[in-house]
C-alpha cells in the first residue's frame, strides 16, 4: 500500500504536468494512446474494425491524396481519428505547418466519438471538430445550413450497412438510392463524400469489392461516377488487412478536377499479392505502400499490376463493371506441363537445359545423371533406380566432391 501511495504522490506533484513538452520524445502521449487503441482493436477482433483502421492502410490513403497546409480535411466515419491524425503528421513531414489544417469528423458511436476527441487532444492537435451522429441520416458538419465542402475526404466506412431513407436529411446529396435493406449502403457513403468535396478536392475511401460489379442501383451509381469522370483510380488491397472481416477490399480514389491527360480514364492497380503475411492479420509493408503510391502518382502501367483504362472500354466492353481483374489480371502464369512426359514418361530435355547454370554452379555434368531415352527426353542412368541412389551417384562424382 505504501508503494501505491508513493506512486500517487509522485504523480500528484505540482511540477508533474502530463503534457507532451514534459516528455523526452515528441508526441509520446499520442503514440501511447494509439498503442492502447490498437491493443483494444486487436483484443476486440471484429468489433475492432468498427473504430480502428490499420495504420499502414491509413498511411496509403493519406500518401495518395497528399494533404497540404491550409486544407480542410474530413472523415465522415472518423472512428478513432487515424486519417485525420496521419494527415496532420504527413503535412508536418513535408515541412509545412500542420497547425494550418482544419480537421473534421463524425461518428455514430458515442464511445468512439469520445476516443477520437481524446486521441486528437493527446496528439496536441487543436483545430478539429468531431461530431456525434449518423453521417448518412444526419450529417452534422455543415456550413450555412448546407453540407460543408472539403479539400480532402478520407474514410473507411463500415461495410454492408442498412439505412433508413425516411430519416435522411439533405437528400440532394444522393443522385441514386441504394436499397435500404440488404446491407448495400456502401455507395451511399461514397455519394456523401463526393457531395462533401470542393470543386478541386480529392477523395479516397475503402470499399468492399462488391460495389465494383454488383448490378441494380449500384450499377446506376457507378454509371453516374464514370460519366461524371470523377474516379481517378481503383486499387485492389491484399486480403486480411482489416479486423474481423474477410471481405476483399479496395480503395476508390476520386478527383473532381482530373488533369487533361486523365480525362475519361481510370487507373487500375491490382496490389492484392504484395503484403506481409501475419498469423491473425496481414499487413502492408513500407515497400508495398511506396510502390502503390509511386505507380498512382506517375500513372505507370506495369504488366499484371497496373493499367490506365479508357472509359470507352469500361462502358462498351465491360458495361460499367469495374471489377479490377477484368483490367489487371495478376494470376501467375501456369507451370509448363509436358503431356508426353506425363503419359509416356521421361524427363523433358528442355527442363534439364533450363537448369544448366545450376548444374554448372555445383560442378555437375548432366550426363553423369541422365541418358537420352528418345528424341527430346532423358531418363536417369540405370545406376539410379531410387531416390537414395541419386545421393550416392552425386557423392561419387569427383567434381561435385571438390565443390563440397
Amino acid at each position: 500500500d505504501q508503494k501505491w501511495k508513493d506512486l500517487l504522490d509522485h504523480f500528484n506533484q505540482p511540477r508533474f504536468v502530463l503534457v507532451n513538452e514534459n516528455f523526452e520524445f515528441p508526441d509520446l502521449l499520442g503514440a501511447a494512446y494509439e498503442y492502447l487503441i490498437k491493443f483494444f482493436a486487436d483484443s476486440a477482433g471484429k468489433k475492432g474494425g468498427e473504430f480502428y483502421t490499420p495504420a499502414e492502410v491509413v498511411r496509403l490513403l493519406v500518401q495518395i491524396t497528399k494533404p497540404e497546409a491550409g486544407n480542410e480535411i474530413y472523415d465522415p466515419t472518423v472512428g478513432s481519428g487515424g486519417f485525420l491524425i496521419q494527415s496532420h503528421q504527413y503535412v508536418e513531414e513535408q515541412g509545412q505547418d500542420p497547425n494550418d489544417l482544419a480537421l473534421y469528423g463524425q461518428d455514430s458511436n458515442g464511445t468512439v466519438w469520445s476516443i477520437c476527441n481524446m486521441n486528437m487532444i493527446l496528439h496536441n492537435i487543436t483545430r478539429f471538430t468531431i461530431e456525434n451522429g449518423d453521417t448518412l441520416e444526419d450529417p452534422q458538419i455543415l456550413e450555412n445550413g448546407q453540407i460543408r465542402k472539403f479539400d480532402r475526404v478520407l474514410a473507411n466506412p463500415p461495410f454492408s450497412q442498412n439505412y433508413s431513407r425516411a430519416n435522411v436529411k439533405f437528400p440532394s446529396r444522393f443522385r441514386e438510392w441504394c436499397p435500404e435493406t440488404g446491407k448495400k449502403a456502401d455507395l451511399m457513403f461514397v455519394q456523401h463524400m463526393l457531395a462533401s468535396l470542393k470543386p478541386r478536392g480529392h477523395m479516397a475511401t475503402i470499399m468492399p469489392h462488391g460495389v465494383l460489379f454488383r448490378g441494380g442501383k449500384e450499377k446506376l451509381i457507378r454509371e453516374i461516377f464514370i460519366n461524371d469522370d470523377v474516379i481517378e483510380a481503383i486499387i485492389s488491397l491484399p486480403p486480411g488487412l482489416f479486423y474481423g472481416t474477410g471481405i476483399p477490399a479496395c480503395v476508390i480514389v476520386a478527383n473532381k478536377s482530373k488533369p487533361e491527360t486523365l480525362k475519361n480514364k481510370i487507373l487500375f492497380i491490382n496490389a492484392d499479392r504484395e503484403y506481409a503475411e501475419g498469423k491473425a492479420q496481414n499487413k502492408l509493408r513500407p515497400e508495398d505502400i511506396e510502390k502503390i503510391s509511386f505507380v498512382f502518382a506517375h500513372k505507370l502501367e506495369i504488366p499484371k499490376y497496373s493499367r490506365l483504362v479508357d472509359k470507352k472500354e469500361i462502358v462498351d466492353v465491360h458495361e460499367y463493371n469495374l471489377n479490377i481483374r477484368r483490367y489487371v489480371d495478376n494470376t501467375p502464369d501456369p507451370e509448363p506441363e509436358d503431356v508426353q512426359a506425363h503419359l509416356i514418361g521421361g524427363i523433358p530435355e528442355a527442363e534439364v537445359d533450363a537448369r544448366a547454370s545450376d548444374f554448372a554452379r555445383f560442378g555437375i555434368k548432366p550426363d553423369s545423371l541422365f541418358k537420352r531415352s528418345r528424341p527430346g527426353y532423358l531418363a536417369f542412368l540405370s545406376a539410379i533406380e531410387s531416390k537414395p541412389a541419386i545421393k550416392v551417384t552425386l557423392e561419387a562424382d569427383p567434381a561435385l566432391g571438390q565443390t563440397l
